[in-house]
This record gives structure tokens, C-alpha cells and sequence, in this order.
């Protein structure tokens, strides 16, 4: 990275020491640089996103939300590794909703996915996406991009260019060769004379320098944080309480909102009588809004019971909508011609060659987000200004939706950001965003006074943003050798990035197309987004064509990837774990399935037994995972187990149904959550050694568990799993053998 890619903006006077931070160049000109607020007395931003203060702490900003993953602690760990930072030292904080924290090393890392460029254009495309960035309003946390991206082309770079500053310093101090002087522990240090300087004594004068033309990084073999399992920095607050989220917000004189919105996504609010609500002790106001009602009170009981006794009409939607119609109109869409993906080699010609056909219908359901924390927010709009507290994955979009819907200017507008209690998505996209109006219009009716708005469980299960619920037609024609000549697929699309359609397998000729069926319900990201559809789809098609071929499913697709490829290695390194060539125990039966994605590739191979009544015991999970060099195992592990319990409470049990328009489930009790008496007993977690690009963690999880479940099923009782959630299925499946017992018996 060129020094002149990262302009030091305006210089702040602190008592001990300076604030100086960057801009992108296409700021060159307005002087501005980071906020004063950013740097305490006594502190000094070096080479943006870390501060140093004069009792040697170090301060990392984090452009990515808190929501349990654990990427602080990776992020601190990657900018104190090439910082040399003496780790006990090291603190983060939330970056602010500013564009100049605007996160161009995600936007760098998303378009370029951590490739090399010529060092000639080191200075464009850094100013490229340093722009695009704050144009875009880019501060989010999603697509497990934090580490592999933000970390990798942002943090490290930071952390190293910060370190030649410092020493930099401590040469022109002492009038001594930069090459001299090495560090350790937030020290510059001077082999020859014994001598060596605090990072601390060094930070003022090293923010006046400027920015090294290129960083040295450490080479792997001198870490001495990055591989090692130090103490996540945010478990001790969480453990003692002292960590506040949203719902933990208490300001003085703050009012408590409760709302009610139309059962029918797309439904609006025809009229409401106030008079019961306003009649109860505490109840301040009704708010009528386009598709919701609201009540403020001082406090939130008395704002639910209020609300429980107003009677709102509400209008619009489709009610005559349906999962059943649903699904079947995506049935009748896939027949349709849709809107080419992949088209390689000839299908019609490979039909005409082929010997066999194999043909599958799969679909999967809406899903819930299920976070432990119901949607929440508090605002206050009071003397021009406007202040909001709460979690969110998008930051800087928020805050400038925020000023646009509250009619202030975007510096008017001031961002307490909290850490989530769960999100997967939720979060993240602005269409998903739905309670943000809803916050704005309370807090003008509250004002001057803060108010908390709390949706219910209830309401959080009737307006989510659901994982889409999809289908897909996949038919392939194989050869003599059982080998698939052809891969012909429809799919029902989603809107937005979508390479997960896309096949890892070999197969000569390709034909993948993505179809248009558009409904009322609101969907958005869900954890592993559209891998979670599209690897259910395709691990499981390719396990059909392997036992329709008669070939082993572990041997059938290694004979179609790319040999060394990572997903070769992964299918490898897992059927060794799990003991695949050997026979599993009595009554048991194991199914594998591989997906790559957001950079990571992972296998699983489940084992599992099945009851006289038809509920499965899940044994043992084995995983094997290439993410490239793993930052902080214990975190990655814990990443890689919480994807595999979601994927496998997904896969099992859960499911959003629509019925007349609405969602049906209310609550936990209609959307059954894996339980800790389901949980595998083995969680056999392996990391593969690989020195490829990094990759993400958060969700490269999920995919594979559904169809590993699905396969494992049908090596065991026959029955072929094509439709999501497994349980309902299972359940009917037993009540057919025992009524066939009953009637031949």
C-alpha cells in the first residue's frame, strides 16, 4: 500500500499526544481527517484504526458489530500481531457510524477477494474502494468477510505500517538506522546499546511521520499471537453483566413502546380506536402507523397490555397465500424458461448419449433468525438532534436512513452501537430493516423524552425477515460408468450476490437457470444466505447420482473435483476422521456432503440411528475445514460447532409456515429449537494445515449439515430426503410402517 493512498488529515492537539487518522484521497483537498472525539488526552492514532495511548494501551476500532462471533478478538489479535503490541494491552472499541470509518478493506477484500495487484496500482484501487466505501455506506458485519478481509487487507497492514512508524520514531531519536532496531511487547528496542523505548513515549511524535510507502509483515513463523487461543476480550463483561445490549438501554425519563403490526406482510392499518389504551394508567399515546399500531407508556407492561386491549383493522396482502400454494406455484414456475446462470457444453446432446436419468424436486422453508434478543431500539429526538441506541450490522446505512426518515442532517444524527444478542442476518440488509421507521416516527412522538420500543416473541415471529423458502428441479443424465454426463437445473431465485447456483463438480455439460417467483413475505440473509438452499440442492442430487451409479458417495465425487482442490481435500481428510471405509455400528449409518463457500471449504460426515418412532439420534458430526491459517482456534471451533447446531436444528425441525396470508408460528413453542438432549455427543472439529487465502468462519458451517443428514438418512432407511425440515417426514414415514404392521399383522 503507497503512502500516498492513506492521507493524514487534520492534526488535533490532545494534552500528550496527537489525534491523527486517514481519509481516501478523494478527500484530499477538504482537510478533513478523524474526529477529535476519536483520540482521548494521551492518545495518538497511528495509520487509522488504532490508537495509542502514553501509558502504552493500545485501541483497536472494530468496523464490524458484536454478535457473539468472537471478531474482535481475531481483529485485535491480527493488528497486534504485525503491531508487535503487548497483548494485555490491547483493547477494542466500536468504530463509529462516521465515513470516515467507512470499511474500504471489505470493500477492497469483496471485489478483489484478497488478490495480489501490481504494486503500480497499489494507490488507484486503494482510493478506488476508499470511495466506494463511503459511497456505499459500507460498515457491515455479514458474509464472514471480518477476518478474511477486513483483517487481512486492513488490520495487518495497520498493524505493520503503525510498527515501522514507531520505530521510525525511535531511529530519529536516537540517531540510529531504522534496520538497527527491532520490537517486542510494545517496545522499540536497540540491540547494540541496551536501549529501548515504550510504544507510548514513542506514539506523538510517531503520528507526525508519514506513512511508510510499503508494510513489512512478520513472517508466519515469528507469530507469537496469530494460531494461539489468547482470551477473547469480550467473554469478561458478558460473564459478569456488565456487557450491555439493546435491550439493556436505560436512560433517564425513558418511555417504553410496544407494537402491533399487520399479520399479512404487505398489509396496512385501516383504523384503530385509542380510547382503551389511553384510558389506562401510564399510557401516553397511540400512534397510528402505515401498517402498525404503537402505544407509549412509561412502562412497557402497561404498553403491552394496552395494546392487547385495542381491536386495529388492518387491510392488504395476499390472504389467500399459502406454503402449499406457494410451493406449488413454484413448482409450476420451474417447467417455465428462466434466466441462464451456467451454460457449458451441450445437455441435449449429452440426453441423446446418456444412458440413465436421474430427476429431483427439492425445497426448503422459510426460517426464522431465532435470536435470543427480540428486535429492539431506543431513539430520542430532542433539540434538533437525534441519538439511537441499539445493534445493528449496517451501521453507517443506518445512521443516514435515520436522518433521511427523521428529516435532520446526517450530522444531527449520533449512533450508540450495541452488541447483538444473535442476529444471523437479521441485521444486515436494509430491506430487512424493518423496525427502523417504526423508531423514528416513536421517537418524534415521544420527544423530548428517549424511547425503548420492544417488539414481542409474537411479534417477532410474525414480521421477520425469513430465510427464503425455495425450490429447485435438478436432472442429470449419466454415462455407462455412472459418470454424469449432464447437470440441468432450475431454481427459484433470490434477489441479490448469488454464486452458491454454481457446481463444483466436473461435469461437462451445464445447464443452470434461475427463475422469477415473487410473494408478499419478506425475506432477507440468513446465516450462510443462499449456500444454506443451494448446497442442500446439490449435495444431495449428488449423492443420488452416486447410488444411482452404485458407486461409493465419498469415491463417486472425488472422481469429479479438481484434484488437490480444497474440497478434495476436505472430502478426503473428513472420510478418513469418520472412519467412512469402515462399517458403522449397529443400526447406525452415516451421510457426507461438502460445500465451499465465502471461502471455506467444509465436509461433514454425520452418523446417526433412527427410533421405532421414527425421531433420529444424531452420534457424531466429523468436520474437516479449510479456512486457511486459523487466527484463534478456540474461536474457529466454536464458529464451526454453533453452524453445525443451527444448520442442524434447521434441517430437523424448524420451519415458518404461511397460512391466509400470515405467519403461523407465535413463539418457541410452534418453532421447536434444537435442544441440549439433541445435541451430537461427538463433535469432531479437524482444521486442515493451508497456507491458502483466508476464508471465513461464521457460516461455512451451516450448508453442509442438511444434506450430510438427508444422505445419512437414506443409507439407513431408504427414504430419500428432498424436503426440509426432516422431523415431519420422519414422523409420517413411522406412522405408515406401523399402520402397514397393524394391518398385515
Amino acid at each position: 500500500m503507497k503512502r500516498r493512498t492513506l492521507l493524514i488529515g487534520s492534526a488535533v492537539a490532545t494534552a500528550g499526544g496527537l489525534a491523527l487518522g486517514y481519509v481516501g484521497m478523494a478527500a484530499m483537498g477538504s482537510g478533513r481527517g478523524l474526529p477529535a472525539s476519536a483520540a482521548a488526552p494521551g492518545e495518538a492514532i497511528l495509520a487509522g484504526w488504532v490508537k495509542i495511548g502514553e501509558d502504552d494501551s493500545v485501541t483497536v476500532y472494530l468496523p464490524h458489530a458484536d454478535m457473539g462471533q468472537g471478531v474482535g478478538t481475531a481483529l485485535a489479535m491480527m493488528l497486534a500481531e504485525e503491531l508487535d503490541a503487548d497483548w494485555p494491552r490491547v483493547r477494542t472499541e466500536p468504530a463509529p457510524g462516521d465515513a470516515r470509518f467507512a470499511n474500504r478493506f471489505l470493500a477492497r477484500g469483496w471485489v478483489l477477494q484478497n488478490r495480489q495487484i501490481p504494486a503500480l496500482f497499489d494507490g488507484v484501487i486503494d482510493t478506488t474502494f476508499g470511495t466506494i466505501a463511503g459511497f456505499i455506506k459500507l460498515q457491515i458485519t455479514g458474509g464472514s468477510t471480518a477476518v478474511r478481509f477486513t483483517g487481512q487487507s486492513g488490520m495487518r497492514i495497520t498493524g505493520a505500517l503503525a510498527r515501522m512508524m514507531l520505530v521510525d520514531a525511535a531511529a530519529q531519536r536516537w540517531g540510529v538506522p531504522a534496520g538497527e532496531l527491532s520490537t517486542a511487547a510494545s517496545r522499540v528496542l536497540h540491540a547494540a546499546s541496551g536501549r529501548s523505548l515504550r510504544y507510548g513515549e514513542l506514539a506523538a511524535e510517531a503520528a507526525r511521520l508519514p506513512l511508510p510507502s510499503q508494510p513489512r509483515f512478520k513472517r508466519p513463523g515469528d507469530y507469537r499471537l496469530i494460531g494461539t487461543s489468547v482470551p477473547r476480550l469480550d467473554i469478561p463483561a458478558k460473564v459478569g453483566g456488565s456487557a450491555q445490549y439493546g435491550i439493556d438501554v436505560r436512560l433517564p425519563e425513558m418511555r417504553y413502546a410496544a407494537v402491533l403490526a399487520t399479520p399479512r406482510h404487505g398489509g396496512r392499518l385501516v383504523a384503530v380506536d385509542p380510547a382503551p389504551a389511553l384510558a389506562m394508567a401510564g399510557v401516553e399515546r397511540v400512534v397510528s402507523l402505515p401498517d402498525a399500531v404503537a402505544v407509549i407508556a412509561t412502562r412497557y407492561t402497561t404498553a403491552r397490555r394496552a395494546l392487547a386491549a385495542l381491536r386495529p383493522r388492518f387491510e392488504g396482502g395476499d390472504e389467500s397465500l399459502s406454503s402449499e400454494r406457494l410451493f406449488a406455484g413454484q413448482r409450476a414456475a420451474l417447467e417455465s424458461e428462466g434466466k441462464s446462470r451456467v451454460a457449458i457444453g451441450n445437455v441435449v446432446q449429452a440426453s441423446v448419449d446418456g444412458r440413465q436419468r436421474v430427476d429431483a424436486h427439492y425445497q426448503v422453508p422459510f426460517l426464522h433468525h431465532a435470536a435470543m434478543e427480540p428486535m429492539n431500539a431506543t431513539a430520542q429526538q430532542a433539540e434538533g438532534r437525534f441519538s439511537y441506541w441499539g445493534g445493528t450490522q449496517n451501521l453507517l446505512w443506518a445512521r443516514s436512513e435515520l436522518a433521511k426518515l427523521a428529516g435532520l442532517p446526517l450530522e444531527q444524527v449520533t449512533m450508540h452501537p450495541m452488541p447483538l444478542g444473535g442476529s444471523f442476518g437479521r441485521h444486515g440488509l436494509p430491506e430487512m430493516s424493518n423496525h427502523i421507521p417504526q423508531i423514528v416516527r416513536l421517537a418524534a412522538e415521544a420527544s423530548p423524552h428517549p424511547v425503548k420500543m420492544i417488539w414481542s416473541r409474537e411479534e417477532d415471529f410474525a414480521q421477520g425477515a425469513y430465510r427464503p423458502a425455495l425450490s429447485s428441479r435438478v436432472q442429470a443424465v449419466l454415462d455407462a460408468d455412472g459418470r454424469p454426463l449432464s447437470w440441468e437445473q432450475r431454481y427459484i431465485d433470490t434477489a441479490g450476490r448469488n454464486e452458491a447456483f454454481e457446481i463444483p463438480y466436473a461435469i461437462a455439460n451445464q445447464s443452470i437457470e434461475a427463475v422469477d417467483h415473487p410473494h408478499p413475505i419478506r425475506t432477507g440473509a440468513w446465516r450462510s444466505v443462499s449456500h444454506t438452499q443451494h448446497g442442500f440442492y446439490t449435495e444431495t442430487f449428488i449423492d443420488e447420482l452416486a447410488h444411482a451409479a452404485r458407486q461409493d458417495p465419498v469415491e463417486y465425487r472425488r472422481a469429479l473435483l479438481p484434484a488437490g482442490s480444497r474440497l478434495a481435500r476436505v472430502l478426503d481428510e473428513a472420510a478418513r476422521r469418520s472412519g467412512w471405509r469402515s462399517a458403522p455400528p449397529a443400526g447406525r449409518a452415516r451421510g457426507i456432503a461438502l460445500v465451499e463457500s465465502f471461502g471455506t471449504a467444509v465436509a461433514h460426515v454425520l452418523e446417526l440411528s433412527l427410533s421405532d418412532e421414527g425421531v433420529p439420534r444424531v452420534h457424531r458430526i466429523t468436520s474437516a475445514v479449510d479456512c486457511g491459517r486459523v487466527i484463534h482456534p478456540d474461536t474457529a471451533r466454536q464458529q464451526v460447532e454453533g453452524a453445525i447446531l443451527m444448520g442442524l436444528s434447521a434441517a430437523l425441525g424448524e420451519q415458518i409456515t404461511v397460512q391466509g396470508g400470515a405467519v403461523q408460528q407465535r413463539n418457541f413453542g410452534d418453532y421447536p429449537i434444537l435442544r441440549m438432549a439433541q445435541v451430537p455427543p461427538e463433535l469432531d472439529i479437524h482444521f486442515l494445515a493451508s497456507e491458502g487465502p483466508l476464508g471465513g468462519l461464521g457460516e461455512p458451517g451451516v450448508p453442509p449439515v442438511a444434506p450430510a443428514l438427508g444422505n445419512a438418512l437414506f443409507a439407513l432407511t431408504g427414504l430419500r430426503i428432498r424436503a426440509l425440515p426432516v422431523l415431519p417426514q420422519l414422523a409420517a414415514s413411522a406412522s405408515a410402517r406401523r399402520l402397514a404392521k397393524a394391518t398385515t399383522s
